[in-house]
């Protein structure tokens, strides 16, 4: 099961999914408060180039899980679209990338 991860374009996507999703709230939720009420601004520093690279990563494999599976451009767009909403990239894991129960 944790070998799909890495072996198949749909594996990859949810693991950046996920750990896209996880920055993303990690940044708002705790780096952003730091920042703006400790004046802390390291934290921000470090998780948003985290966040960042992962975003990148995330839209360049929804790119190829497009070409792959030859989903829509809406599809294509809503999924690229879920990287800057929070929780968002969880959402596009559960309802497009779990695979089916049997």
């Amino acid at each position: 099961m944790i070998t799909d991860l890495f072996t198949n374009a749909t594996g990859r996507l949810r693991l950046v999914a996920f750990l896209e999703g996880l920055s993303f709230l990690l940044l708002l939720g705790i780096a952003m408060p730091l920042k703006y009420m400790a004046d802390m601004p390291q934290p921000v520093k470090m998780i948003g180039m985290a966040h960042g690279v992962l975003f990148i990563l995330y839209f360049i494999l929804v790119i190829n899980k497009k070409i792959d599976d030859q989903w829509s451009l809406g599809k294509m767009f809503l999924a690229i679209l879920a990287g800057v909403v929070p929780f968002g990239t969880f959402y596009v894991d559960a309802k497009w990338l779990k695979p089916a129960k049997s």
